[in-house]
């Protein structure tokens, strides 16, 4: 991915951070459709939109029908990192959820995606059942609030940030506005 060159050509780090994007969703997820269902919003322009954007930074995009609630993915993530596998769990559940349409809030989809990893499974659905990582994306999901995020994915970096998929020349614009 084109962002990794950027990473590697400016040195930085990135730190995930979870967004509250359509936490009230069910568990079987819901028809891109149905979410904006009234909203004058055509749904294939936006979606034509943001793969293109993704093209050009290298991340692939599938052609979603439904989307679900992301919050087990994003404690499940907070545990990863933890592990020392956070990059690789993200780019595993953007994956399985943007690319192959996976419903990425059920435990057993999760529980096997940290597996492919080659991360414990029985440690993931632990940590997933107990809720051990539910205060880290709660602090996430306030810091996002307080930073008036309203959107993802969304780059901040110390005063700047930019929303939304985004051409690779804006995201250099905003590192290097940044790190001189």
């Amino acid at each position: 991915m084109r962002i990794d060159q950027l990473r590697k050509a400016y040195d930085f780090e990135i730190m995930w951070v979870a967004f509250p994007l359509h936490p009230e969703l069910p568990d079987e997820g819901l028809a891109l459709a149905d979410l904006f269902k009234g909203a004058k919003i055509d749904i294939n322009k936006v979606q034509a939109r943001l793969k293109e954007a993704a093209a050009e930074l290298g991340i692939p995009l599938g052609e979603r029908t439904k989307t679900y609630n992301t919050r087990l993915a994003q404690e499940l993530a907070k545990w990863a990192e933890a592990q020392n596998a956070g990059d690789a769990f993200h780019r595993a559940v953007f994956k399985a959820y943007f690319v192959d349409g996976k419903n990425v809030g059920r435990v057993d989809e999760l529980v096997s995606i940290a597996s492919t990893l080659g991360l414990p499974g029985e440690e993931a659905r632990s940590a997933l059942m107990s809720g051990a990582c539910k205060h880290a994306v709660d602090a996430d999901w306030d810091r996002a609030k307080q930073l008036g995020i309203t959107a993802v994915p969304t780059f901040v970096m110390g005063p700047d940030r930019i929303t939304g998929a985004q051409p690779y020349e804006a995201l250099e614009k905003l590192v290097r506005a940044n790190l001189g």
